[in-house]
Formats: structure tokens, C-alpha cells, sequence
């Protein structure tokens, strides 16, 4: 059963581990050498990596300033390590600005990475995807072009945050959305085309922005961003973390509540996956030296789940998870599909 845990092959997991800097302690943020914001986790083997961006702004700045997507990851979800940028907007030559939030699923054998992107065309912000061989890339423009934009018909009001769901049966979903405007559609197989209408998920209460999706005990997870002080936030300038259930990818969802209250910064934008059987949440919030609402870092903490399925507001904490050295089961599949396949003795 998929979990949105990725579990993926361990021989080329751990081949592909190639420290670029000495892992950082074990704190939170994870990383305060440079600034990282809007986290998307992916598991491959006993790996978690986190895809990011990375705040440029200089202190004081009113505005983002956002060129290149950088990878880190830890053997242990404490410790870890920075590979640097592995796509930048340079990636997609038809792009000109924006390298906003972004996240990697995969597929085929190959690592499809999901950008918020300004295409330099009608509108303002667009989905591009990128695509490699390893979770480290090289990575490549996929499509030649924007996945989703303005010209998309029913598109959201700003096409950002997209996020990639792939179910037991091989279906992969694209979800994204900002400016209270949700949207999902179905992806064909080759995972750079939607496959039929762009439609609107129903029962996302207060949805703002940063859609994440997961899947656990055959219950479908919906996490977003909302800004509404009704219980959420102290302004509406800042977010929190809500979250839906439904028992179809495809909705209709069902709001359970607050799962991460307001972070330091004005954005909040969470990832949920499972890791050697731990639930970990990474987030971004503004506690790294000189941080502030244009110059976020990525940090990581524990998720708890009730014995109903909901689940236990998230703590924040300044010291992270401890080391997790405990060794998940591995499959040999290549993607969650296969994965799934696998488990159920097929030989696909």
C-alpha cells in the first residue's frame, strides 16, 4: 500500500548518498548556511531527501528572491547533509523567474521534479517539470514548456505549490493551487501531461495555498496552508497547516483541523512522509540567524497519529527529531506503484 513513504531501491539509494558538505548537526532549522523555504520530502531506501528553494533576499528585502532549487539529505531525519543546487530556473529555458515550490515523484525509473516557475507568458507563474535519473538529478527540462498555466483551462488563480500523488493503482494525481484556489487533475502515465479536465476539490476548508498529499490505512491526507484566524492564525498574514481525510484521491474531503499552528514566518508550507516507521513533518519557518519572511529555513519534527486516524498537532521544536537509525523494510521496485505491486507478488 502506498504511504507517500517512496520507499525505493537500496543499493542505488545509498550510491547516490555523495556528500557535497559535512552534515549539520542535528537542530532546527536543519540547514542555517544559506536560506531554505517551501520543503517537499521524498524517501528512496533508508534516505530522506527534501527538495527546497532557496531565499536570496538580502535582510530587510519586501519581496522573494528566488533562483535555484537546492536537495538535502539524512540518513537518520537529524543529521544532514546539502548537495547543493541540482535545478535551477536556468532548467527551463522557456522560464525567466521564481523558483518557487517545488517537489519530486517518482516514476519509471525516473525522478520527475514539479516547479512553480514564472514562464515569462500570459499570467504570471506556471508548472514546469524536470526530470532525471537519480533522486541527485542531472535534471532536465521534461516537457518544453509549462505542464500548467494561465492558458490552462479552470486554472487556479495563481498555478504554484504543485504537489504529485501516485496511488496503488499506478494513477497519478497533480494537485496546486493558490489565492484560495485549489485545483487537481489527473497525470498521464508519461507524467508531464494531465489527463483529462483540471477539476476543483470540494471540502477544503480555508485553503489558501501549499496543498500536500498522503496516503496511510487506505485514508487519503490532504495538508495545506490556510491563513484564517478562526483558530489557525493571530493574523491573516500568516498561515497554518490544516488537514482533510477522504476515502478517494479524488475527494470529497473532509476538514479535521490544525495539524501545525503559525511558524515564525508569514508563509508555511509542510511535507508528511513516512520514514523507517516514523512520520516526520519538514516545514520552513524563520528561526535561522538573520531569518525573516523572505529569508526562511527548512526544518523537521515528528507526526502522531490517534488511534481514529487524525492526527496530534505537530510540536515545534528547536532541536528536531532524534536520530532514526532503525532500517525500513526496502523493496525493490522503482516507484510506489511497482512498490505495491511487489508486496502483492506480482512481477510488473
Amino acid at each position: 500500500m502506498r504511504t507517500r513513504s517512496r520507499v525505493l531501491g537500496l543499493g542505488a539509494a545509498l550510491a547516490l548518498v555523495t556528500a557535497l558538505a559535512p552534515p549539520a548537526l542535528a537542530a532546527n532549522p536543519i540547514v542555517t548556511g544559506h536560506y531554505t523555504a517551501d520543503p517537499a520530502p521524498l524517501v528512496v531506501g533508508n534516505t530522506m531527501y527534501v527538495y527546497a528553494g532557496r531565499d536570496e533576499a538580502p535582510a530587510g528585502s519586501s519581496n522573494f528572491l528566488m533562483r535555484e532549487w537546492r536537495v538535502l539529505s539524512s540518513a537518520d531525519a537529524a543529521n544532514w547533509t546539502d548537495h547543493g543546487a541540482k535545478a535551477t530556473i536556468a532548467t527551463f529555458p522557456w522560464a525567466g523567474a521564481d523558483a518557487w515550490a517545488s517537489e519530486v515523484e517518482p516514476r519509471n525509473g525516473k525522478y520527475y521534479w514539479y516547479t512553480s516557475v514564472n514562464g515569462r507568458g500570459a499570467g504570471w507563474m506556471d508548472i514546469g517539470v524536470a526530470v532525471g535519473d537519480s533522486p541527485l538529478g542531472p535534471f532536465r527540462d521534461a516537457k518544453g514548456g509549462p505542464l500548467v498555466s494561465d492558458s490552462t483551462p479552470n486554472s487556479s488563480g495563481l498555478n504554484i505549490d504543485p504537489t504529485v500523488f501516485t496511488d496503488d493503482n499506478g494513477q497519478a494525481y497533480l494537485y496546486w493551487g493558490s489565492y484560495w484556489a485549489p485545483r487537481m487533475a489527473k497525470l498521464k502515465s508519461n507524467m508531464i501531461e494531465l489527463d483529462g479536465p483540471v477539476t476543483t476539490p470540494v471540502g477544503l476548508a480555508n485553503f489558501w495555498e501549499a496543498p500536500w498529499m498522503f496516503k496511510r490505512n487506505n485514508l487519503y491526507y490532504m495538508v495545506y496552508a490556510a491563513n484564517d484566524t478562526n483558530g489557525c492564525v493571530t493574523s491573516s498574514s500568516y498561515a497554518c497547516q490544516r488537514y482533510a481525510t477522504a476515502t478517494s484521491p479524488t475527494g470529497p474531503w473532509t476538514h479535521r483541523g490544525v495539524l501545525l499552528g503559525q511558524v515564525s514566518s508569514t508563509t508555511n508550507h509542510a511535507g508528511i512522509v513516512q520514514f523507517k516507521n516514523q512520520w516526520y513533518i519538514v516545514y520552513h519557518n524563520a528561526n535561522a540567524p538573520g531569518g525573516g519572511n523572505f529569508r526562511r529555513s527548512v526544518a523537521v519534527d515528528l507526526v502522531n497519529f490517534n488511534a481514529d486516524g487524525t492526527i496530534q498537532r505537530v510540536v515545534q521544536t528547536s532541536t528536531g527529531p532524534p536520530p532514526n537509525n532503525s532500517l525500513a523494510k526496502v523493496l525493490s521496485g522503482g516507484d510506489p506503484f511497482q512498490d505495491n505491486q511487489i508486496q502483492q507478488g506480482s512481477t510488473r
